[in-house]
């Protein structure tokens, strides 16, 4: 299995992920919350690239064996399921949010067959609602969508209702309660701080900071 805590040190080293509890970020959802993850910076740095490639391929030759298809999500899945695709030696391809507005209007790039069994390749997990649609994209067309792997999940209870509810199981190389232990662990954060940061995950829609 992924070593989560690893994983988590790894996004904090290149500060893919931020931690601000005073002065939140706002989301394009606009929700307010104290940590930004842009896991996309991690494809400038080699050796943790690297390292986060072949913990992903772990997980998915460990926990979804049968595999027989990668599929991106754009645009930040995009590079990830490339790589693990090009390791595992699988046939990749890559799902729109929504179909191209022009040439041949696809939402789904690459070569498929219907019946494949398929694993979702994510950056990250929110609410769940963008990664299942592509799941749902992809079983229109045949698919058979046996999972969703991302490199980090905020551990949201209405994330984890979503995936429940659609019949997907997903799995993530490490998450928001490991993060946050870690970073107290390493005094980037202070107890009342970790309060915060946790009180966040709780209701995040509805979190402020006062």
């Amino acid at each position: 299995m992924t070593n989560e805590k690893a994983v988590a040190e790894k996004l904090l080293q290149i500060n893919a992920i931020k931690l601000n509890p005073q002065q939140p970020f706002t989301w394009a959802s606009g929700w307010k919350s104290p940590i930004y993850c842009d896991n996309r910076k991690v494809l400038s740095f080699p050796f943790v690239r690297d390292f986060i490639k072949s913990e992903m391929c772990n997980v998915i030759f460990e926990k979804y064996p049968e595999a027989e298809m990668l599929a991106g999500v754009a645009t930040a899945g995009i590079a990830w399921g490339a790589m693990a695709a090009d390791q595992l030696k699988l046939p990749y391809i890559y799902v729109r949010s929504k179909p191209k507005e022009h040439g041949m209007g696809n939402q789904i790039e690459g070569y498929y067959e219907a019946g494949q069994k398929t694993v979702v390749i994510e950056d990250l997990i929110s609410t769940g609602k963008s990664s299942l649609e592509i799941c749902e994209v992809l079983q229109k067309q045949g698919l058979e969508v046996i999972g969703v792997v991302s490199i980090f999940n905020y551990g949201f209870d209405v994330a984890k209702d979503a995936f429940t509810k659609a019949g997907f199981p997903f799995t993530s190389l490490t998450n928001y309660e490991t993060l946050i232990n870690l970073a107290l662990e390493k005094n980037i954060v202070s107890a009342d701080q970790e309060n915060i940061l946790l009180k966040w995950r709780i209701d995040p829609a509805n979190w402020n900071v006062n």
